[in-house]
């Protein structure tokens, strides 16, 4: 496995709504272009969706009476052509203003064996299929036609992690069973506790005074009694607000989440996803804001992240989560769930997570790590490697040449086998402008983080067959938000996020325009 060392200068401009930085390779001046369809999310207009799962990245079921879990609030802003914009879409007076919703509620609230109403959409019983068609539909109603690359929304993504071990719904490592035997533990409170949520839509609406904007929410809950009308209570809860920041013009997407006794593994996250093809932990055809897809070691993420409310010791925040998709012998996934495999990094930013990474516990690392100059480090040199930069590592279940000691990671969670490299503050990382120690960006230290994202996955241990050539990681869903793991108790995280932006070099944008391997 290669690992090339660039020396990196990051300046991030705003030109007229565009991204723009540059780019320091080998001391030669590179431009930056934004790969996003909503650049530092500075769009006047809202794209967002909202995606929901269960255990194992499916649907299962539906709730009765709400339809399939994917909705959409797709809404433009006009105003008279005398009317000021005051940077991000903002104007001084919204009296001549008016709001142009392109989701209604029928669209929203259509289910599994529904028909859609325009042509080109086929409808399924299966909720599973009818779910995956419900996106790419919603996605043609918010689709913003930009040349060469249309896109669509940011999405929101909410996931159960209740599994009902007496149920077939979910694979094993993509192998469809008829029996789950296992000694992995896993919370449910019975039949039904892998059910979809129920959701709530506050629809995109005017806000502001002297400068106007659109905003919206959505909220709601896994507790099906419950009845939010009233208060929260001891439910589970989680939403998703956004309004512009009227100094910078960037949407400020405000999350809330909260376990309750009954459902204490809840997931929120804020995704940048492909625009097309499959994104991470996705294995059909999806939509999302990625025109062009990130490339190690050449991409950057920049965002501004707020957080308010941690979610407790076992809330495994992310800075950031990319997910993507290839095969043990290095090609792309191609669909087939019995050989493809999930690759996730995720860098955690909760002071409480401690790194399961030991010398003592060496099946929790990578077998080598490698330093900024390329240098690897075999884990058992105790003396070099750095264990605490680490939370865990886990193998692909359906890998067949793993070095001893190994542990799979959980096969029931993902529609396919995957893989995952859990990191955490360290030096080792801060010099791609990641946290360096704990604490760094946690509550109360808002901070604008300009991460270079590719070189640092770049460095990073993922399991391959011997004698394959490397595979391209290409990153189709990049993520930000919080996985609360098992909480003992009722836990609430709260956190913004704005200014996000993923940014490639343009040498490599004008190089390949497609969102394709």
């Amino acid at each position: 496995m290669g690992f090339s060392c660039l020396v990196l200068v990051f300046v991030v401009q705003q030109l007229f709504g565009q991204s723009s930085a540059y780019l320091l390779i080998h001391g030669e001046p590179t431009n930056y272009v934004s790969a996003v369809g909503d650049p530092g999310m500075t769009n006047p207009n809202v794209r967002v969706a909202l995606e929901a799962w269960n255990f194992c990245n499916e649907v299962g079921f539906e709730v009765p009476n709400v339809g399939s879990p994917r909705w959409a609030d797709c809404t433009d802003l006009y105003c008279s052509s005398d009317f000021v914009y005051l940077g991000g879409g903002l104007v001084n007076n919204g009296s001549q203003c008016r709001v142009l919703h392109k989701v209604n509620e029928t669209d929203n609230r259509l289910g599994a064996g529904d028909k859609f109403p325009i042509m080109g959409f086929e409808s399924y019983a299966d909720p599973d299929l009818f779910a995956k068609e419900k996106e790419l539909y919603l996605g043609s109603l918010c689709e913003v036609q930009e040349s060469p690359n249309p896109w669509q929304f940011w999405m929101i993504m909410v996931k159960n992690g209740n599994f009902d071990k007496n149920t077939t719904l979910c694979p094993e490592n993509g192998q469809k069973v008829s029996k789950i035997v296992t000694d992995r533990n896993f919370p449910c409170f019975g039949e039904g506790c892998m059910n979809q949520p129920v959701v709530y839509h506050k629809y995109s609406m005017l806000g502001g005074n002297q400068k106007v904007y659109l905003t919206g929410e959505f909220n709601g809950t896994y507790d099906l009694d419950a009845n939010l009308g009233e208060n929260v209570g001891n439910n589970s809860f989680f939403s998703v607000s956004w309004k512009k920041n009227t100094s910078t013009g960037s949407w400020i997407f405000s999350h809330r989440l909260t376990t309750s006794t009954k459902y204490p593994w809840l997931m929120l996250y804020l995704r940048a996803d492909a625009t097309e093809g499959f994104n991470g932990g996705y294995h059909y055809n999806g939509s999302g804001m990625l025109k062009k897809l990130p490339e190690s070691p050449n991409f950057m993420v920049r965002l501004t992240l707020d957080i308010k409310l941690g979610g407790g010791p076992n809330s495994q925040f992310y800075l950031l989560d990319i997910g993507s998709c290839w095969k043990n012998n290095g090609e792309p996934c191609d669909g087939d769930v019995l050989t493809d495999v999930t690759r996730y990094s995720e860098m955690i930013i909760n002071p409480e997570t401690t790194s399961w990474c030991r010398p003592d516990n060496l099946v929790s690392c990578p077998p080598y790590h490698i330093s900024p100059t390329g240098e690897i480090i075999y884990r058992n040199e105790t003396d070099r490697f750095p264990y605490s930069a680490y939370h865990l590592y886990c193998s692909p279940g359906n890998a067949k040449y793993l070095e001893k000691p190994y542990d799979i990671c959980d096969p029931y969670s993902n529609p396919q086998s995957q893989e995952l490299v859990q990191i955490l503050p360290h030096p080792e990382w801060a010099v791609h402008g990641y946290p360096e120690k704990k604490g760094d960006g946690w509550i109360g230290d808002r901070r604008t983080w300009e991460l270079d994202v590719g070189a640092l996955s770049s460095r990073l241990y993922f399991y391959q067959d011997p004698g394959t050539k490397p595979a391209r990681r290409i990153w189709s869903s990049i993520n930000i938000g919080t996985e609360i793991y098992v909480s003992r108790t009722r836990e609430t995280a709260e956190w913004s996020v704005s200014d996000f932006d993923v940014l490639l070099p343009e040498f490599t944008h004008k190089a390949d325009s497609s969102s394709s391997y």
